[in-house]
């Protein structure tokens, strides 16, 4: 047996009616264990952290894949469990055999997630705050979004990674002209439903080519907090733009929307691991200047 908390192994059992199970580690993310689970006639997905370090993650996690399911858009995988121990917390999941993605994939979610975001509500933010990766995230609501961007998203970052040295009085300073023109660069749109967290390692395809969203980091936001995000690390095929663009038309100056939006994972990431990502950091700032 991989080395695994026994009252998580125990739990893991009796929630399966078995008395062992396989556990084979697999990724799941920079912060998590995870393992395929198999038993004589079921494979599922098991994703084990500390129940002190990130409380309630997986809670919010399962919280958000739920949310995101009840809207009949784009596969999530189903929540079987969440539980924990005195020191773990785990999720349970379907388990989604993984495909290489084709173009079909591709525009099939660009049509997915064009629908997703036109599901909106009065207020951006959400009723409940949660975690982006391991960054607790709060989603008061606001009435217009550059309020919520600026005071939410952004400052918050900002000044923990001033207090850890990660930035200095000059960038708080640039941030703040920022924040001038952000209300100009955004244009008004409805609160768009968001999966959160959109890069390729959040997504997976099954065999059939239908998308599925993972890890979200749930809220009600501008669009242009995925889509961004789809071109920070790559790994989203021209398809994905030009059917999304079909179905949910992007404004003249999205370019400028998605690199305002990217400096917040940027920030996110200088905070979780270090100066590497300042420099992608200090171009927006600049551009923006």
């Amino acid at each position: 047996m991989t080395a695994i908390d026994s009252a998580i192994y125990g739990h893991l059992c009796d929630h399966l009616g078995t008395k062992t199970l396989t556990l084979d580690p697999v990724g799941g993310g920079s912060i998590n264990k995870a393992f395929k689970i198999s038993t004589t006639n079921r494979r599922l997905f098991c994703k084990v952290n500390s129940a002190t370090k990130f409380p309630h993650l997986f809670n919010m996690e399962a919280s958000g894949l739920s949310f995101l399911e009840k809207q009949g858009l784009i596969k999530t995988p189903k929540v079987l469990s969440v539980f924990k121990t005195h020191s773990h917390q785990a999720l349970l999941l379907e388990w989604i055999e993984p495909a290489a993605a084709t173009s079909s994939f591709f525009k099939r979610l660009g049509e997915q997630l064009a629908a997703l975001h036109a599901v909106t509500q009065e207020n951006f933010g959400l009723d409940t705050n949660n975690y982006m990766g391991a960054v607790p995230q709060a989603n008061t609501p606001s009435k217009d979004w550059p309020s919520f961007f600026i005071h939410q998203r952004l400052e918050p970052l900002v000044q923990q990674c001033l207090m850890l040295r990660l930035l200095n009085s000059q960038h708080e300073a640039l941030f703040q002209r920022l924040y001038q023109r952000i209300p100009a660069i955004f244009n008004p749109e409805p609160p768009a439903l968001l999966h959160g967290d959109l890069w390729s390692g959040n997504l997976m395809c099954t065999t059939d080519q239908q998308p599925v969203l993972v890890d979200p980091a749930v809220y009600f936001g501008h669009r242009s907090i995925d889509l961004g995000m789809t071109t920070l690390f790559g790994g989203f095929e021209k398809a994905f733009y030009e059917a999304y663009h079909y179905h949910h038309p992007l404004p003249n100056n999205y370019q400028e929307q998605w690199a305002v939006c990217n400096l917040y994972p940027l920030l996110i990431h200088l905070l979780l691991f270090g100066k590497s990502y300042l420099s992608s950091i200090e171009r927006t700032l600049n551009d923006f200047q």
